[in-house]
């Protein structure tokens, strides 16, 4: 059974990430402004998505927030990508007891908690900024596409352009990108996908808990912040808004990274 194209997710998605990085043109107030003379004031024609508990417009807010948010996912998962390309392939490419060593280490890595990891490395750092957010999430995301790739990375060492790169001097990074990757980067673009939903999940769960992104920052993350506050008042907007472009932007990830693997593993099927 053909496996149907995630079209509206896809254009929905595209639309978010366009209206987050055109937010300038179309954003309506400051995002950044506490107007205290109108703070949670529900939707109107003056506040299309109302206001938060300081005055905030909820409307310029959610386009200006979701860059920071997207930023932090993309960042992170280009953090984590690289570090379990390298890590990965060095594994696989190692010795039988060093690879052992490796991945013995892998599974103690993935056997904590990954939330209490960032929460750790982010105590030890310091005040949450979006590169030191980038950088915890990014450097606690990559072990399970490390493991794939090694896998790959074991086929794939004794095909032939590789043993023929190898005699003619190649270094193992030249073999990796040249020859290496490009083979098995569609193995692990659904996970590369599904990175992207982890790290803007963990920026949310972070500014919920108190410790991500301070207020001033603003993020779908250090929005949803406010949601003890917006409950005692009874604004729904200052929950429910954010909320939905976040679990939005989620669902149409997910949807995309779960076409990528079933695509991936009909490839396989066909080989």
């Amino acid at each position: 059974m053909k496996q149907k194209k995630p079209i509206i997710s896809a254009v929905l998605l595209g639309l978010i990430i366009l209206g987050c990085i055109g937010c300038r043109f179309i954003m309506i107030k400051d995002p950044t402004y506490m107007d205290l003379a109108n703070y949670s004031h529900a939707p109107n024609s003056e506040f299309l998505f109302g206001t938060d508990t300081m005055g905030r417009d909820i409307f310029s807010m959610i386009w200006y927030g979701g860059r920071i948010s997207l930023a932090i996912g993309f960042l992170a998962t280009a953090i984590s990508t690289a570090i379990a390309i390298v890590f990965g392939a060095v594994s696989g490419y190692a010795p039988r007891w060093l690879d052992e060593i490796l991945m013995r280490l892998t599974e103690i890595f993935l056997s904590v908690p990954e939330l209490l990891i960032i929460i750790l490395l982010q105590a030890v750092i310091g005040k949450a900024t979006i590169w030191s957010l980038a950088f915890v999430i990014g450097i606690t995301s990559w072990t399970s596409i490390a493991k794939i790739v090694r896998t790959e990375v074991i086929r794939l060492k004794n095909s032939e352009y590789v043993l023929a790169a190898r005699s003619m001097g190649g270094s193992f990074f030249y073999i990796l990108i040249r020859h290496l990757t490009p083979n098995f980067i569609s193995s692990i673009m659904f996970m590369v996908v599904m990175n992207v939903r982890g790290a803007i999940v963990a920026e949310s769960t972070l500014s919920f808990m108190g410790i991500g992104l301070p207020l001033e920052v603003v993020s779908w993350g250090s929005m949803l912040s406010l949601a003890d506050q917006a409950l005692l008042n009874g604004a729904w907007w200052i929950i429910l808004i954010p909320g939905a472009f976040l679990v939005a932007t989620l669902m149409c990830v997910t949807n995309l990274g779960n076409y990528l693997r079933i695509r991936n593993n009909q490839g396989v099927r066909n080989l």
